[in-house]
């Protein structure tokens, strides 16, 4: 509706009525445009006019007051979308309701929030008086401005996990899920310090990649990059001072948790193919020959990972393997479907997953009787570096007794984001929901425990290495019986 549709030169209230679909804002007609005003509101029900109901005294105050506010709200909304469809010119609105195109990108993030947010309190304010305020009183007469509008509107959730997403960083992370990235190989998060902030720490290094190479740890603490220290940075902030130019260099200062100083590692930034999945089929421990045992390295969940962990375990099949080790170590996540996937290959039946608000279980993933690996004995290999997807994999399957889970807790991020594109090339990541495992355990913070502690230290990072540490403990013979044994 058109602003001067809800205003009348004749000052005359009558009635606000609240309908099912929309609620209805009354006025005299103006004498000089009647029908105008009538075809209007005809096209738009929010403003219908109207002739009846005359009211009057305090009552007509008070609901002339809400019938101005519906109509500068309705005038807001439907500005938008008139100048989005191209149907009214900017130019043609009054100034101080005109909704520029900068507008419109910042309402397309402001509703992606508003829809999908996980906390509906927003964090204990009104979310729409903080469009409200914004549109009102900050400047976005160009695409940064916009952008510093819509990081500010972000910030208020106090979230890091809830972001924006610059083009340049959307096109990025769309690749980096693809399989592949270009930087130093390490993921990044954020815990908290113990003392009611957060602080960003190293998720989990990639495999073969220039911060593995060079001694960086899960759990280390991400003091500066280049020398700008990260306390002010946000995760993706970070991605992308850590992404560069194949063989540019770059200086990570980390500090280890036994450390009381933190150290330089000068890197090479590399191209990094993320091969999801590895297979080697394990020795028998002591010698004398191979086991019956399958080792399977989960690197990350992408869009390939589903697809690669069928192959691998057809393919250690045909090798002889009557028994997997799956290694989720430094695994720090990537796509949830794909973890629901992979979870779905162990068991036929029960729950892997329960998403929930604030609201409690809004849905959950089940088993659908496609398991390809329902048998087999399967001792689950997790550190400080498994997280997100990786721990709705670990949790689904030890709550479901599925696995045998051994090493040290997991990291402990249960909070689940999706990736909404905006229609320049951004895109806002919001938090969604949180995960519960199976058995109703929310770990967000808190991790997965392993029924097998062992020390990280003692287990090898090559295939090979891990199979003869894990097979060789006591508590082994009990899980693979004689799978054990040398193939004949």
């Amino acid at each position: 509706a058109h602003p001067t549709a809800c205003l009348s030169k004749q000052q005359s209230l009558l009635k606000v009525t609240a309908g099912r679909r929309a609620r209805t804002c009354t006025a005299l007609r103006d004498p000089v445009r009647s029908r105008e005003r009538t075809s209007i509101a005809r096209r738009n029900p929010i403003c219908l006019m109207s002739a009846e109901d005359r009211v009057d005294g305090a009552q007509q105050r008070t609901l002339q007051e809400r019938v101005q506010q519906l109509c500068r709200t309705a005038a807001i909304f439907s500005t938008a979308a008139a100048v989005a469809t191209g149907s009214v010119l900017p130019s043609m609105l009054p100034p101080s309701y005109a909704i520029t195109e900068e507008n419109l990108i910042y309402l397309e993030a402001w509703r992606a929030v508003d829809k999908a947010y996980v906390d509906k309190t927003f964090n204990g304010q009104s979310w729409f008086r903080v469009k409200e305020k914004t549109l009102k009183t900050v400047s976005m007469d160009d695409r940064d401005e916009t952008y510093d509008a819509i990081r500010a509107m972000l910030a208020s959730l106090n979230d890091p996990f809830t972001r924006f997403l610059e083009p340049s960083k959307y096109a990025s992370l769309v690749g980096g899920t693809a399989g592949s990235v270009t930087g130093v190989g390490v993921e990044v998060g954020f815990e908290d310090n113990g003392k009611g902030k957060t602080q960003m720490v190293v998720v989990a290094p990639a495999a073969g990649g220039p911060a593995e190479m060079a001694g960086i740890l899960p759990g280390d603490r991400l003091v500066a990059i280049d020398g700008v220290q990260t306390d002010t940075m946000g995760l993706y902030d970070a991605a992308t001072a850590l992404q560069g130019p194949e063989n540019s260099k770059v200086v990570v200062t980390t500090r280890h948790a036994a450390d009381k100083q933190p150290k330089d590692y000068p890197m090479v930034r590399q191209s990094i193919d993320i091969v999801p999945v590895s297979t080697t089929m394990c020795p028998a421990p002591g010698g004398g020959g191979t086991s019956k045992v399958g080792m399977i390295k989960l690197s990350t969940y992408n869009s390939n990972s589903a697809g690669a962990m069928r192959r691998a375990i057809r393919e250690l099949r045909e090798q002889g393997a009557e028994a997997f080790v799956l290694d989720i170590r430094n695994n720090g996540g990537g796509l949830f479907p794909a973890g629901v996937e992979i979870s779905k290959m162990f068991y036929d039946k029960g729950t892997i997953v329960f998403i929930a608000d604030n609201d409690g279980i809004r849905d959950v993933y089940e088993a659908d009787n496609s398991a390809i690996a329902k048998k087999e004995p399967l001792l689950l290999v997790v550190n400080r570096g498994t997280a997100s997807a990786s721990e709705v994999m670990a949790g689904a399957l030890s709550d479901n007794r599925r696995a045998t889970i051994v090493g040290e807790k997991t990291f402990g991020k249960g909070l689940i984001q999706t990736i909404i594109p905006l229609s320049d090339g951004s895109a806002v990541v919001v938090t969604v929901a949180r995960y519960q495992t199976p058995n109703g355990v929310d770990i967000n913070k808190i991790g997965i425990s392993p029924d097998w502690v062992v020390d990280p230290a003692t287990l090898p990072g090559d295939k090979e290495g891990l199979c003869d540490s894990v097979l060789s403990l006591k508590q082994a013979p009990k899980l693979f019986g004689d799978t054990l044994k040398p193939a004949v």
